[in-house]
């Protein structure tokens, strides 16, 4: 198995080669013509240069080498004696032609690669509208967040993550919304603004559970056909009290979060009692329940979407968080950071360079002896 590292710098090296194959073309054209009896002709390499240059060069360095294959072709017929026989007129106007056209095609290409470029900048400042990176520093915790696209080029999906200190602790939620495309983003947006006001202003979790659920049911409804049906969120919302040592969770049909120790110990945090994803509502109504676990000093709480989880090797083996982490300590206020680069890069190297869903990390960690009533 390859992995990301290697992957990459085999694709620089293929880059490399691909940008010196006009020139290489160019002189061997020439070797071929001047080694070869005069009936053979080197003309298909010259007009190759041109075309592969094109799109990979500037519109400068694409014209010069098509000046470059023409009058390479020129100066070996004047050699030959033969500048005015037709064959060799018909292929210096055929470089010619293709020098032309190669120079037009660069030109496509590179708006196209500005449109490209101007689309991604889009995304990007859409991403940091929609699902802001978190202060490293919130409500005298640890923070980091990540959020890996499977999808090349593409910034936001349907995974989500929160962190904001409240009157109540610190409170967070990491989810995922069903499907992909512009309609998770719009259901993304729903849940984050929902839960920011409901973070602030209910006094309990399990009412910003349900002030999530009465967001995305009134969302639902805006909705038609299939969507509007099976539309849901799978959610894990936790608070951290202000100089507790403790982490409430409600988990809405999520993966399990992680508590890792600082001396390694790790603990899986299974609700009580499992519940539906949010949104779901319409299928039956119960009361939510927040688990209290104990948050010691030092310990770190790892919260995912089930792009790491279901992440699988060329065999089809789920890369397994819980397993990874075991024993594995990530020290200082760096450690949450260093954690998530540890899980993306052993999920890369898991499955081989790409994953078929987004992945959403959060890590917080008390650090010990902090007054987290503080930011």
């Amino acid at each position: 198995m390859q992995s990301g590292k290697g992957l990459g710098k085999s694709v620089t090296h293929e880059r490399a080669l691909v940008r010196a194959l006009p020139l290489l073309l160019i002189v061997a054209g020439v070797v071929y013509d001047v080694s070869t009896p005069p009936a053979f002709t080197a003309a298909p390499l010259f007009t190759a240069a041109p075309l592969i240059a094109a799109p990979f060069y500037s519109l400068l360095s694409t014209a010069l080498i098509g000046v470059g294959s023409s009058v390479a072709v020129l100066a070996l017929h004047f050699r030959s004696g033969t500048t005015a026989d037709v064959e060799s007129i018909t292929e210096l106007l055929t470089v010619v032609t293709v020098a032309v056209l190669a120079t037009l095609i660069n030109r496509v290409v590179c708006r196209s690669d500005e449109q490209l470029a101007s689309a991604r900048n889009i995304a990007a400042a859409a991403q940091r509208a929609v699902l802001p990176q978190p202060d490293p520093r919130i409500g005298g915790l640890d923070v980091a967040a990540r959020y890996e696209a499977a999808e090349a080029d593409a910034f936001i999906g349907g995974d989500l993550y929160v962190v904001q200190d409240t009157p109540h602790g610190v409170r967070l939620i990491v989810g995922d919304v069903r499907g992909k495309g512009m309609g998770a983003v719009a259901a993304v947006a729903v849940v984050i603004g929902a839960f920011r006001e409901a973070a602030e202003q209910e006094a309990t979790l399990e009412a910003v559970a349900q002030r999530l659920e009465r967001a995305l049911a009134r969302e639902g409804m805006r909705r038609d056909g299939l969507d509007a049906f099976e539309g849901f969120t799978t959610a894990v919302l936790a608070e951290i009290p202000h100089g507790d040592g403790v982490v409430r969770i409600v988990n809405r049909g999520h993966p399990e979060p992680l508590l890792l120790r600082g001396d390694g110990r790790l603990c899986v945090l299974s609700a009580t009692e499992p519940a539906l994803p949010l949104g779901m509502g319409d299928l039956g109504a119960w009361p939510d329940r927040a688990d209290e676990t104990e948050f010691p000093p030092g310990a770190m709480l790892l919260i995912y979407t089930d792009g790491l989880s279901e992440a699988r090797d060329i065999r089809g083996e789920f890369y397994d968080p819980a397993a990874r982490l075991g024993g594995r300590i990530f020290p200082g206020p760096g450690g949450p950071d260093a954690l998530l680069a540890t899980l993306t890069e052993e999920v890369r190297r898991h499955t081989g360079g790409g994953t078929t869903d987004d992945m959403a990390l959060l890590a917080v960690r008390r650090p010990p002896g902090a007054d987290d009533a503080t930011g």
